[in-house]
């Protein structure tokens, strides 16, 4: 056995210390993938029907590819990007004002280019976060901006999104410490993965909490253009909104770029020009013709919106058959997950009951037995994700993998 490296003994705290690498836990994401490889390889020949999938199933539109194409060929899009240039600006803000009714914004001083919404989240935490602020962050939900606080000695209080509430956190219950020392909220609607919206009201009040409260509000809006009626809901749109925090736009989900890795954080222009400050010190900026390509895009909502529509037929029909099964499944508003109770137990056909601690035993079964792929969650309350990006080309498709899951799942009765 070789003797260990002194490089252990130098890893920085924040990410364990002399103890990095030696922990055993295996991340969710991880488990899901091992124990959808193990299920293939125990059922050889079978078919396994992933709904955890949390990206889109299709390409970017051939409209948005070849923009891409043509901006790649200008020899001036050629250099280093550093905070962008004015065309994104100003589509995003074109975008906001024709799609979202926020109108006004300044696409010189409020907006400024993202490498997606991930890089954004994970910059932020520099300008704002102090040893011992609190950051507010809802749970179940996406943890990046969490993780770079507690990387600068902040501290995360989670805030619990529960069906009672409709999956908004409570904003008036905190402790008093928690209070003192509370400085930044992040939310995210549509949500992942409740797939919950938000409404108008509660913006209006997060609004005027955030104002009493000397909060900074960051709403990642990466899924806010994926709605199955009406306009997206933009926090931006709040009366008051700008005066205490930004918005975070992808075109990851709304025009299928997950990994071209373009977006834009908007609002009140303070907080957008210490994100680019901070920005300019971290990266060199998105390539230029993938920037101008998300222009493109951001000026044809009519494709986010053919998205949109795939995605309300699918949860349509997904919703149905979940019911069929005995899941208490609501199509939500928007956004491509449907966030369920998971069963507390299963009945199979020779009469045998197998019980569910958790979601994640449930989710474990079923890709086990079934052959079923979700993403289990037990934040706050045992509940399964599914996803209505699974691989399908057109609707027949569609249909034959829901039949297909009606199937698998009328074998067995669930108990919940």
């Amino acid at each position: 056995m070789m003797p260990e490296s002194y490089i252990q003994e130098l890893f920085a705290e924040r990410i364990g210390g002399r103890h990095y690498g030696r922990s055993t836990a295996i991340y969710k994401f991880e488990r899901i993938k091992r124990a959808k490889r193990a299920a293939l390889a125990a059922n050889p020949g079978a078919s396994l029907i992933d709904l955890g999938v949390g990206e889109p199933d299709d390409m970017a539109f051939p409209e948005i590819v070849e923009e891409l194409c043509r901006e790649a060929r200008r020899p001036e899009n050629r250099g280093y990007a550093d905070n962008g240039d004015g065309l994104l600006k100003a589509a995003a803000a074109r975008y906001l004002d024709r799609v979202c009714g926020v109108p006004g914004i300044d696409p010189d001083a409020e907006i400024v280019h993202s490498i997606g919404s991930k890089a954004a989240l994970s910059i932020l935490p520099a300008a704002l976060v102090n040893p011992g602020d609190v950051v507010l962050m809802t749970t179940p939900g996406y943890p990046i901006f969490g993780t770079h606080a507690r990387y600068y000695g902040g501290q995360v209080h989670p805030l619990p999104l529960l069906p009672e509430r409709h999956f908004l956190p409570d904003l008036e219950s905190l402790p008093a410490d928690v209070l003192a020392r509370a400085k930044v909220l992040v939310l995210n609607y549509p949500n992942n993965p409740t797939g919950a919206s938000a409404t108008p009201e509660f913006f209006a009040r997060v609004v005027d909490t955030a104002q009493r409260r000397r909060w900074v509000v960051i709403h990642d809006a990466a899924y806010a253009a994926l709605v199955f009626d009406g306009r997206p809901l933009s926090f931006l749109a709040t009366p008051g909104a700008k005066d205490v925090g930004i918005e975070l736009h992808s075109c990851s989900k709304s025009f299928n770029m997950t990994g071209w890795r373009c977006g834009f954080v908007a609002g009140n222009r303070l907080l957008v020009q210490a994100y680019a400050d901070v920005k300019d010190n971290t990266d060199s900026g998105q390539f230029l013709a993938i920037q101008h390509a998300a222009a493109y895009g951001l000026d044809h909502p009519e494709i986010t919106a053919a998205i949109a529509a795939k995605y309300s037929r699918r949860m349509s029909a997904l919703v149905a058959t979940l019911q069929q099964a005995g899941f208490q499944a609501r199509k939500p508003q928007g956004s491509f997950f449907l966030y369920v109770p998971a069963p507390r137990a299963a009945r199979q056909p020779d009469g045998s009951r197998i019980d569910f601690p958790n979601a994640e035993a449930a989710a474990d079964w079923l890709i086990r037995e079934l052959l079923i792929s979700t993403v289990p969650w037990d934040d706050a309350g045992a509940c399964l994700r599914f996803s209505v990006t699974f691989a399908a080309p057109d609707p027949a498709a569609e249909c034959r993998v829901l039949a297909d899951l009606d199937s698998r799942l009328a074998r067995v009765e669930f108990e919940f």
